[in-house]
């Protein structure tokens, strides 16, 4: 410290010294501390990986195998004889689907669902411990079936659970088997094998509103126009390779789910183009809405065209509750295209420019209106039910 002074005194002001001993108080604290600040230039964990919505997965699950059984004979001083002391293993952990409000996706399933295996047994009478279950969590509506078709659990409610895969029983020391028969057992057992199945896991219902049409007709433009999901958009067929879900929302509060579904073309029903798993997205939506592009010379044979994929596919799926929307009104030709649409179409046509925001609003209210009906409708259905059942 007399050496610092004195170098101090001669070389810097008594500003400079104040300043060099208040960075040696900072270096001797950091130096202590058993934390170190970050800068804010280190790089931060950042995705830009899209992350599609997924209602259909093939899973193998994994029962956790049981623990092994320990042979061991224990060892006391001057005690030749002191018996077995292998301990027994634990149980393997189930995997189990357990239904939450939270989930609204199943594309955070992997192919492969293992639980743990259960621990082994030791010497001394030590048991090996039974581990925790593997509990997955899946969106409300879900539906387990096996490969051959065959349903195994519906999911409906919050909390609903199916254990898809059981594990193995530990298996039991050679302590287990002495008797007066047999004072020094030489055996102990291995543990339980955990099941193994290769399973269907889909959503019954995947949105309230399904946006049906041909690729480029505008599908995923009119989804960012109405609900915060961001599809890829580009002027090219096919952009939208994996159904994307946004959330339409209104000033009394309630949600209606809408899901984009990549583009069909003529013969899909034979699996042409991105084929049968997408016609079977439009399944698992409740109401559907045609999206017709209007820089088409006969518009009307879109709608003719859908219908009839959708019909091929499974009778009566063309008839659900719909509405036809007819977009990209804001083109030259849009005008004489939109007249020829409606005098070849029985249902009412509502159109909208997704790209310019025209007419959006008029189209959230009828989209509203359907719901509505529909919700209506199955409600007088169910009560219909119960009231044959009572």
């Amino acid at each position: 410290m007399k050496i610092l002074r004195r170098f101090t005194l001669k070389s810097f002001s008594y500003s400079k010294l104040k300043l060099l001993k208040k960075c040696f108080e900072k270096n001797l604290i950091a130096a202590f501390s058993s934390y170190k600040p970050l800068l804010p230039r280190t790089k931060k964990g950042i995705t830009n990986e899209a992350k599609h919505f997924v209602d259909y997965k093939e899973v193998q699950v994994y029962g956790g195998d049981g623990g092994d059984g320990c042979m061991s004979f224990a060892k006391i001083p001057r005690k030749e004889f002191a018996g077995p002391d292998g301990g027994d293993g634990g149980n393997g952990g189930h995997v189990i689907f357990v239904a939450s409000s939270t989930e609204k996706s199943l594309n955070h399933l992997s192919s492969d669902i293992r639980a743990d295996k259960g621990i082994a047994g030791k010497s001394q009478n030590c048991h090996g411990a039974s581990v925790d279950h593997t509990y997955i969590k899946v969106p409300m509506g879900t539906v387990i079936s096996s490969m051959n078709g065959q349903e195994l659990a519906n999911l409906e409610c919050d909390g609903d659970y199916y254990v898809a895969g059981r594990g193995g029983v530990g298996g039991k020391g050679n302590q287990f088997f002495l008797s007066n028969e047999n004072r020094a057992p030489t055996i102990a057992e291995k543990g339980g094998k955990g099941e193994h199945h290769r399973l269907r896991v889909e959503l019954r219902t995947m949105a309230n509103i399904g946006l049906i049409g041909f690729p480029n007709a505008g599908k995923s433009t009119l989804l960012r126009a109405v609900t915060r999901a961001k599809p890829k958009v580009a002027a090219y067929p096919f952009t939208t390779r994996n159904p994307y879900v946004g959330i339409m929302e209104y000033s009394d509060h309630e949600q209606i789910t809408v899901a984009d579904i990549p583009g069909l073309i003529v013969g899909a029903h034979k699996n042409l183009g991105l084929g049968f798993s997408f016609l079977q997205h439009i399944h698992r939506c409740a109401c559907l809405l045609y999206v017709i592009d209007l820089s088409y010379t006969e518009p009307w044979t879109q709608f003719r065209a859908l219908q009839y994929e959708l019909e091929q596919y499974q009778e009566g799926l063309s008839t659900r509750p719909n509405l036809i929307v007819a977009n990209k009104v804001d083109l030259s030709v849009a005008e004489k295209n939109l007249e020829v649409l409606k005098a070849n179409v029985d249902l009412p046509v509502i159109a909208i420019s997704a790209a310019k925001q025209t007419g959006v609003e008029e189209l959230m209210m009828q989209i509203r209106k359907l719901y509505e009906k529909h919700k209506s409708e199955e409600k007088n259905t169910v009560n219909e039910v119960r009231g044959k059942v009572t």
